[in-house]
Order: C-alpha cells, then sequence, then structure tokens
C-alpha cells in the first residue's frame, strides 16, 4: 500500500492550471504582500504549492509545526565531512615566502605543535582572513 503524501492527498489542489494574473492575486491572499515582480510562474507554483502542502501537513501533525521541522532537519542533516587525506600525510603551503607545514593526524590537524580541528582555521590563522581551508592546501579545487 502506497503512503499518502501531501501531493497524493485528496485535499491537495496544485496551482500550476492557473495563470499569472490569478496566481499573483493568491499569491498576495496567502502572503499578505505583493509577489515578485519578476518571477517567473513556475516560482509562484511552486510556492504557493508548498505552502498548501504544509497546511495541508499542519492539519494532519495536530499543527505541530515545531516538531515537523525538528523531523525535516534530522532528516536532512549532513554528517561533517571527514579529512580527505589518512593520519600522517604531511600538508605544506608556501603563503607570503613562508612555507607551513601541516600534519593530518586523528582528531584533525597539527600546526606548530597544536592541535586544529579544521583546516579552515589553520588557513584562517595563517592568512588572517576566512579561507576555505582544503581549498587554501589544495585539497579541492
Amino acid at each position: 500500500m502506497m503512503e499518502e503524501t501531501p501531493k497524493t492527498s485528496p485535499k491537495f489542489i496544485s496551482n500550476a492550471s492557473l495563470d499569472r494574473r490569478k496566481l499573483v492575486k493568491r499569491w498576495m491572499e496567502i502572503y499578505g504582500c505583493p509577489a515578485p515582480r519578476h518571477s517567473q510562474s513556475k516560482l509562484l507554483i511552486a510556492a504557493l504549492d508548498w505552502h498548501h502542502q504544509m497546511r495541508i501537513r499542519t492539519e494532519e501533525s495536530s499543527g505541530n509545526v515545531d516538531s515537523m521541522i525538528r523531523g525535516l532537519r534530522k532528516r536532512t542533516a549532513t554528517q561533517k565531512p571527514k579529512a580527505t587525506a589518512p593520519p600522517g600525510t604531511r600538508l605544506l603551503r608556501e603563503w607570503q615566502g613562508k612555507t607551513h607545514h601541516i600534519t593530518v593526524v586523528n582528531d584533525g590537524f597539527e600546526y606548530e605543535g597544536k592541535i586544529y580541528k579544521s583546516l579552515t582555521a589553520i588557513a584562517r590563522l595563517i592568512t588572517g582572513t576566512a579561507w576555505s581551508g582544503p581549498l587554501f592546501f589544495g585539497l579541492r579545487s
């Protein structure tokens, strides 16, 4: 048996059949402000359909929006990327005439006798500005 989703629910009525004028009118009714002036109908349809689906979902879950949002966050959370180099790998980067040596260790990266959790922290320390650590050390292009 197929699980019923908001799109397959008999309550769901897509806005895809409406012309732009009706979409703009419906936008004003729902969001209480004018639709973005140069937005395409596809965007208006997607936003209005999303709003409609969320209303259906909150009605089905007794209006408990907070728990629904927490569930979405859990399902869409990503794991922190791991170091792309195995422990023991040495990274070298020349910056403003000085060569910087970093060693990959089990719990992060060693630089000048200290352990850092991320290459980004080391890149920021070296340059004084915000850098992507993997990019700075040539692990990503």
